[in-house]
């Protein structure tokens, strides 16, 4: 009886050892649809393999930082966890991450947009799907009827050039405030949407060669003159300071809007073939926009880093960032996942998000001192809002992020090695 049993042992243990090895994962909680496509992207990854399984668990995004923060000081974290991109250098810094340089492929890699990137001194950190770009929103008609032209990839408008756009259309009482500024946005909308502009003009957040200075670079004069474009907007009532609410585009009370690819589904909905997409305003050095969102990494403790790897390179296959991109409808990082979908492909009629991604995207300061940069920055933009003189709040600015690098023994950079930024 008992040799009857064996092989039944044999075959049973055999099938224990061939259970596939758990990997698990943590993602932020977000809308549906983007809920269903990270959902449906897992079980294809568990199907068509059987030596790993990711398992995931869901946190509020409310929460979230604060929980792998938390999870990070007594080593519980997962292997597989998403990450906002402009904290990635935070997390490396403190070695909570792994390189990924060794783990992925080049072929994987190479082809993202710089949005499909997160990196610390050099090296590659995180990795992601989707990317959301800035653009200037009008309607085609409102602007024939004010004899203003649509500003084009080759032909955006200057600064100067929409200011006096701007400042035209006031004066024709037809909009009492004719740039709408995204206004209600709180937090790191200002980094995001405004330091391009500082970019556009040959200025910066930070020194991007050695990331540990910033007294001549947030100053400088080209900084300090898109600071002071910035106020003017306000202080010649072009843009709202304080807007009751977030119709003003919409419901026809500003002619611009300035915001995000986030918009693209309801506008192209309410306004059809008359929504028109055009690129931020130019400050003399081309237009620029921000890089970059939700990203994958590995944690350093994970005890299975090639099975997390293989999930990671699943994931930024061109189907599934393509599908993933048709679930969301957020911009796909990779010109083959973009040519798989209806919006993004070449001729699509979302096609000039993938554009402005490609040719105008440059990510936030890849530095741990980023949020005390963003925090710095944003109470500038709030004090230039309010009327403050464009240099002196700057110059606070830059006071309070270099005191919060040296506080940090230059978070791991060295004034006497440049490394790779851009």
């Amino acid at each position: 009886m008992k040799r009857a049993l064996l092989p039944v042992l044999a075959m049973l243990a055999s099938r224990a050892l061939a259970a596939p090895v758990e990997i698990t994962m943590w993602r932020h909680d977000t809308g549906d649809a983007e809920m269903v496509a990270s959902r449906n992207m897992v079980d294809r990854f568990n199907r068509a393999q059987d030596r790993w399984k990711v398992v995931v668990e869901t946190i509020p995004q409310g929460t979230y930082t604060e929980s792998i923060t938390a999870a990070s000081l007594v080593g519980h974290l997962p292997c597989v966890m998403t990450i906002d991109q402009p904290a990635v250098p935070n997390f490396a810094w403190a070695g909570n991450i792994r390189p990924l340089d060794r783990l992925l492929p080049a072929s994987v890699v190479d082809p993202l947009l710089p949005g499909g990137r997160g990196t610390y001194q050099g090296r590659l950190y995180s990795v992601g799907q989707f990317d959301v770009v800035l653009a200037l929103f009008a309607r085609r008609s409102a602007l024939k009827a004010e004899g203003v032209r649509v500003a084009t990839i080759d032909q955006p408008y200057s600064a100067r050039e929409l200011y006096d756009i701007l400042a035209k259309v006031k004066r024709s009482g037809h909009y009492r405030y004719p740039l709408d500024l995204n206004g209600k946005a709180t937090g790191e909308w200002f980094s995001y949407a405004f330091s391009p502009w500082l970019e556009s003009a040959g200025a910066d957040l930070i020194d991007r060669g050695n990331y540990l200075r910033v007294d001549g670079v947030l100053n400088s004069d080209a900084a300090v003159g898109v600071a002071r474009y910035y106020g003017r907007l306000f202080k010649d009532r072009l843009a709202e300071r304080n807007p009751a609410d977030e119709k003003s585009f919409e419901q026809g009370r500003s002619l611009i809007q300035y915001t995000g690819s986030w918009m693209a589904r309801e506008y192209s909905e309410r306004f059809g073939d008359d929504l028109v997409v055009m690129p931020p305003p130019d400050f003399g050095h081309g237009p620029r926009v921000g890089a970059a969102s939700w990203q994958w990494a590995i944690s350093s403790s994970c005890p299975y880093p090639a099975g997390a790897a293989a999930f990671l390179a699943h994931v930024l296959s061109a189907k599934e960032m393509a599908e993933f991109s048709r679930l969301t409808g957020l911009v796909p990082v990779t010109a083959s996942a973009a040519a798989l979908t209806k919006h993004y492909r070449p001729g699509g009629d979302w096609r000039v998000y993938f554009d402005f991604a490609a040719r105008y995207a440059t990510p936030r300061p890849a530095t741990p001192a980023y949020p005390a940069i963003s925090a710095a920055f944003e109470k500038a933009m709030g004090d230039l809002r309010a009327g403050k003189d464009a240099a002196e709040a700057m110059d606070e600015a830059v006071e309070t992020i270099e005191h919060d690098i040296a506080r940090n023994d230059g978070y791991g950079f060295s004034r006497h090695k440049a490394v790779a930024s851009k």
